[in-house]
């Protein structure tokens, strides 16, 4: 078996047990919350629940970068002790994590010319960035080597699919993820806007519907249109939420009503992440048929 350590930042989603069992490693992307500084970057020290039911009540939350120190760190770390390490970030286009790692990766190899030290830009967010570093996963377990599986994830997240559906797109304004426009323009009341990953990494708003249920069955549909009809068996499929597990079940059932999923793995929403998109989101994410610019070609080319 190829043995090399995957590492992502904490804007991944993925379950702590697979996390866990799969040894992957995290960095933490810091976060705050009413002022007061998380550099863990998870739960330690407030709850998921504590966390959500504050953003709810108006609480403002933030993120910062992880700086390149930090990199630095962890990847002298790994070179001083000649082990290989695979490093999965969020979009480079969502957040400068990925930059950061590459300028601190530079430094390294000046001290460390032959180590076995990867980054890959995921081109996705929360449990997209996820759902790419568990293929890393599968990848790994096939024999790939370090060098193959980054190679082959390069080429193949863009068939990883992150679809979204929000209940107020200011926080993601706010965040500088999305125009005022968008926001206004998405944020009417009874309207719950779609949006997705585009193929340059970035989020764009693609749909409204009206109602929850209405949402998850057009998340379900996006999904669906994605793949080909023969398809009957789904490989890795993530959904994540933010403090709403009820409809992320809903949805989960809807998938698994249509299709053998191999792996469907619920997760709460990190704090990262849903600083910028707010309690009452529900994320899906998936291996496509098709690619996303084949996708945004046929389904979006007026958008």
């Amino acid at each position: 078996m190829s043995t090399f350590t995957i590492m992502f930042d904490t804007g991944a989603d993925l379950p702590d047990e697979f996390v866990e069992k799969h040894g992957i490693l995290t960095i933490p992307i810091p976060f705050h919350i009413d002022g007061r500084q998380h550099p863990g970057g998870r739960w330690q020290e407030i709850t998921d629940q504590e966390y959500y039911n504050a953003l709810g009540r108006g609480s403002v939350a933030g993120t910062a970068l992880i700086n390149p120190e930090s990199f630095v760190d962890v990847f002298t770390d790994f070179a001083q002790r000649g082990e290989a390490l695979l490093v999965t970030t969020l979009s480079s286009a969502l957040s400068g994590t990925y930059q950061n790692s590459v300028i601190a990766l530079q430094d390294v190899k000046e001290k460390f010319p032959d180590c076995k030290i990867i980054t890959v830009d995921s081109m996705n967010a929360a449990g997209g960035a996820g759902l790419v570093a568990a293929l890393a996963v599968r990848k790994r377990s096939e024999g790939l080597s370090i060098e193959e599986t980054a190679a082959w994830l390069e080429e193949y997240r863009h068939k990883c699919f992150s679809l979204f559906t929000v209940d107020d797109l200011m926080y993601l304004h706010r965040g500088g993820r999305l125009s005022k426009l968008q926001a206004v323009a998405g944020s009417i009341i009874g309207i719950k806007p779609l949006l997705n990953v585009a193929p340059d990494g970035t989020l764009k708003l693609k749909d409204k519907t009206r109602g929850r249920k209405s949402s998850l069955e057009t998340l379900f549909k996006q999904m669906s249109r994605s793949l080909s009809p023969e398809t009957k068996r789904l490989g890795t499929v993530v959904i994540s939420h933010s403090n709403c597990l009820a409809d992320a079940e809903i949805l989960a059932d809807m998938i698994k009503a249509s299709y053998d999923v191999g792996e469907l793995l619920l997760v709460m929403m990190s704090p990262v992440i849903g600083a910028h998109v707010g309690p009452g989101c529900i994320a899906l994410f998936f291996e496509a048929d098709m690619d996303r610019p084949e996708y945004e070609g046929k389904f979006y080319k007026a958008k």
